[in-house]
């Protein structure tokens, strides 16, 4: 497997940061039931895969484990990050939470998946995590205006996009794991995309039925649109990147796909009104010198 990814993936894994850069959006724009429009929007996902499985190969039986896994990780994950949206802004949760992935995956991919990275790899990696960490830091307050509610929201909300974080990168590993060991063909990597989607996909929008049956009832009835194109968007960006960890190191992909922390921050302030000041751009750059390094020839 090579080392660099192709120009082509690269292409892929920057629209997929894209898409999933705005289904994010459009969740945390709604802030009338988070947990119905996150049910909306895996529920699509889920529709997708139905319709996809059956006309593809049954994936080999050691992906099964893979695909079980990431089923159970990605239901800490809709917690973990449903809590942080419900204490933070977009701009400072979402980066925290998707640079934590390529750091963490980096970390282990050497001695647990004997994926061997170049020094400047390691360096690239570096280089994205400090700065998606530097998007996500809080904008200086004018004196007396932080609040100890204000501080205490800030704090959740940073913890919370931390453990998000961490599930970010087992499902990670646990896909790219399962994606490699479905079978030999693009067929049997599609169809490890489409059971994805299928086992992954009612948990949430039963658990808002369970709960919240009127609101459900209210959301279907109006915005239920936003959910859906939000869950195209979700199993489309998501699948790309699946594809890509049978293409490649996982870091890389890992790291290439977190350029939507750029899309989300430009979304977070174009779109939700929240801060992107000079700190930021130049957080920015050095996402891009990272994502460089990653992915050039050998320099070092």
């Amino acid at each position: 497997m090579s080392t660099v990814l192709d120009p082509l993936v690269i292409g892929l894994l920057l629209a997929a940061g894209l898409m999933h850069a705005s289904w994010n959006a459009i969740l945390k724009s709604d802030a009338t039931d988070r947990i119905t429009t996150f049910g909306i929007i895996m529920m699509s996902g889920m529709v997708m895969g139905v319709l996809l499985a059956p006309f593809l190969p049954w994936i080999e039986a050691p992906a099964w484990k893979w695909l079980l896994a990431s089923a159970v990780i990605h239901l800490f994950y809709y917690f973990f990050l449903l809590q942080a949206y419900a204490h933070g802004d977009l701009s400072h949760t979402y980066p925290i939470a998707r640079g934590m992935g390529p750091l963490l995956v980096a970390l282990v991919s050497g001695r647990l998946l004997g994926e061997a990275l170049r020094l400047q790899d390691v360096a690239g990696v570096l280089l994205l995590s400090v700065g998606v960490i530097t998007l996500a830091l809080p904008t200086r307050r004018a004196p007396g205006k932080a609040t100890l509610d204000a501080v205490r929201r800030h704090r959740l909300a940073t913890l919370f996009a931390v453990l998000t974080g961490f599930s970010i990168a087992g499902y990670i590993i646990a896909d790219g794991l399962g994606v490699r060991a479905a079978g030999p063909t693009l067929e049997h990597k599609i169809a490890y995309i489409a059971w994805q989607n299928i086992l992954e996909g009612p948990w949430l929008l039963l658990f808002a039925l369970a709960t919240r049956r009127e609101s459900v009832s209210r959301y279907l009835r109006g915005g239920w649109w936003r959910g859906a194109a939000g869950g195209a968007i979700a199993a489309v960006g998501y699948g790309i990147a699946i594809w890509a960890m049978s293409q490649g190191p996982m870091a890389h992909v890992a790291a290439l796909r977190e350029t939507s922390v750029l899309f989300g921050a430009l979304m977070g302030t174009l779109l939700l009104g929240e801060p992107f000041g000079p700190r930021r751009v130049a957080a920015a750059c050095v996402i891009v010198a990272g994502l460089v390094l990653m992915n050039g020839p050998r320099l070092f």
